[in-house]
């Protein structure tokens, strides 16, 4: 792939997840990430990917600022960083098969969990939610991909649309900025691999723009159920890697 080519690819494929991501909270690097890999090789993709998706929680962050609800994110923050930091240095411990058929298995559990919960009025509070940072943030260390997990602890927080949207992506912004200052503690962020991430990350940015004009023309009701297809792909995809 020529140098002019691969950034556009890039740029136009990270349009697309970023619209995405700005929809349903997350999916973005699931879909970049492979092409990350065929335009700069493996080892470049990671540190590009976490300036990328830093950059994309930040557009959704702008986007959605007036409805975040900053007490959840902070409450979140406050034990998802430290938990998220140990599950890094756990991630090469533990066979990853049962890491995906664990987390396969709670995703799908979210669906009939978060039904039961709205129809009862039963809403986590801001003290359950810094509770649940900790491991929440200790899984993300070890998946990489944070929406998967946050999207539904805020929506059990009683979060929707744009306010579970901006909150989810404040609390991931913390996350992705934890990790792009450890790659560049270790020397991971030479000016070229800067420069790559910059693009994939304002592409990101400009779709959550385009997902929030989407989001405002989504009946509530549909957008639950979109979460709800998030929830069972995700779910579903991991317990077919473990499969594997």
């Amino acid at each position: 792939m020529t140098f002019g080519l691969d950034y556009l690819l890039v740029f136009a494929v990270g349009l697309v997840a970023g619209t995405v991501g700005g929809v349903v909270g997350t999916g973005s690097s699931i879909i970049l990430m492979p092409v990350l890999i065929l335009a700069y090789g493996p080892l470049e993709a990671v540190p590009v990917m976490a300036i990328a998706s830093f950059m994309g929680n930040l557009g959704r962050v702008v986007a959605w600022r007036p409805m975040i609800n900053w007490r959840a994110a902070g409450a979140y923050c406050l034990t998802a960083i430290p938990g998220a930091a140990l599950g890094v240095r756990t991630l090469l411990a533990v066979p990853p098969g049962v890491i995906e058929s664990a987390l396969g298995v709670f995703f799908l559990s979210m669906i009939p969990l978060r039904r039961w919960l709205a129809r009862r009025s039963i809403r986590l509070s801001t003290t359950q939610v810094m509770l649940l940072g900790a491991p929440m943030g200790f899984l993300t260390g070890i998946v990489v991909s944070t929406g998967p997990l946050t999207v539904p602890l805020f929506t059990a927080y009683g979060l929707d649309q744009g306010g579970l949207l901006g909150t989810e992506a404040l609390g991931s912004l913390a996350i992705y900025g934890t990790k792009v200052l450890t790659f560049r503690g270790f020397g991971a962020l030479p000016a070229k691999v800067l420069v790559e991430g910059l693009i994939a990350g304002a592409s990101l940015m400009a779709g959550s723009f385009i997902g929030k004009l989407v989001v405002l023309r989504l009946a509530p009701s549909t957008f639950r159920l979109l979460i709800d297809g998030l929830m069972a792909v995700s779910g579903c995809t991991l317990l077919w890697a473990a499969a594997r």
